[in-house]
């Protein structure tokens, strides 16, 4: 498995074990107060920081556990993977944002368009990176 590849996976589970809890607790119990809501946005902050940590001690492990990984630079196949992971990903960014911003505020506002904006860059983020473990473990190239 590449370092890239390991990336993308620690990217996916972090955003599972961070995001997914929070946007379950946010469907459950949704901010009800007007913007802004103090308490919901220190669940979006939590949920951030958990992260960024669970990232950063992640790239910490796999700096140490392969130090010869990190090192490598990038050949043409990740760099073709890369690209057409961030294509598919920026596809569904700009479909999320247009729904989120023309769209949704005929209808809705406060945390329910912030929630929405958030969730789709989490639906982009995991398209990039499943994308990008999919091509790794189909040995697609350009």
């Amino acid at each position: 498995m590449s370092r890239r590849e390991r990336v993308a996976w620690l990217s996916l589970i972090a955003m599972a074990l961070t995001f997914g809890p929070y946007f379950i607790l946010t469907a459950i119990d949704p901010p009800m107060e007007a913007l802004p809501d103090l308490s919901a946005l220190a669940r979006l902050a939590i949920t951030t920081v958990s992260q960024a940590a669970l990232l950063g001690a992640g790239y910490l492990f796999l700096r140490y556990r392969f130090p010869e990984d990190a090192a490598a630079p990038a050949d043409e196949r990740d760099r073709a993977i890369g690209h057409r992971s961030l294509h598919t990903a920026y596809i569904v960014l700009i479909v999320g944002m247009i729904l989120v911003g023309c769209v949704m505020p005929f209808h809705s506002s406060g945390w329910e368009l912030i929630n929405a904006a958030v969730f789709m860059i989490v639906v982009a983020e995991v398209v990039h990176n499943g994308a990008a473990v999919w091509g790794y473990r189909r040995g697609l190239s350009a």
